[in-house]
């Protein structure tokens, strides 16, 4: 790259800013607001960082955080899709972030570009063992604070232990089964306390 590209950059730098006003559905561990992209984006990348040891998996941590910090960037075109969505906006959530990704990394130069896509394209496809464990790192966040938080989300769109299980556990298990024992025993915990249904 040349200081030719730095108009570029400064663009894509200040459309990414936006990512910091998509809410999501689940709140933050106090429960005081709905957590943005861009914090879950930072919180996924200070996860990818330090639980490498726990992985059933060698993973690159720096290509892995690259990962985690570069994949949800479509959602500023794409909107977040609630994990347990099962609507229509779910059925077309891979073209609406195709079409995102197409226009965002576009927005850097080539090179860079071409590179953030291949991130973005890997973690899609869930192939490798950086994409397999930033995936399982990208269910496991959300699943520890609606657990923390309490469960709101969850008991708003009527989400059970039974589906928490089924969309989380084929993913963090097999990556992740330190972290994923621990969360399944907050998961019982709060089912057995009433605030999570089981079925």
């Amino acid at each position: 790259m040349s200081t030719s590209d730095a108009p570029a950059l400064l663009s894509f730098f200040m459309e990414v800013d936006r990512l910091k006003g998509i809410e999501r559905r689940n709140w933050l561990a106090d429960g005081s607001r709905r957590e943005n992209t861009a914090e879950h984006s930072w919180h996924l990348g200070i996860a990818a960082m330090i639980m490498t040891s726990l992985a059933t998996e060698d993973v690159d941590v720096g290509k892995a955080v690259c990962m985690a910090l570069v994949h949800d960037i479509v959602e500023i075109d794409a909107g977040d899709t609630f994990a347990y969505d099962t609507s229509e906006l779910a059925d077309t959530k891979r073209a609406r972030e195709e079409a995102a990704a197409d226009r965002l990394f576009g927005l850097l130069p080539v090179a860079l570009g071409e590179h953030f896509r291949a991130l973005w394209d890997e973690y899609e496809a869930g192939d490798t063992p950086e994409a397999r464990y930033v995936m399982a790192v990208d269910r496991m966040a959300p699943m520890l604070l609606n657990l923390a938080e309490g469960g709101s989300a969850w008991r708003e769109y009527g989400i059970t232990r039974a589906r928490v299980i089924a969309r989380n556990g084929v993913h963090i298990e097999p990556v992740l089964p330190a972290m994923w024992a621990l969360a399944l025993d907050q998961l019982d915990r709060a089912t057995a306390e009433g605030r999570i249904p089981a079925e």
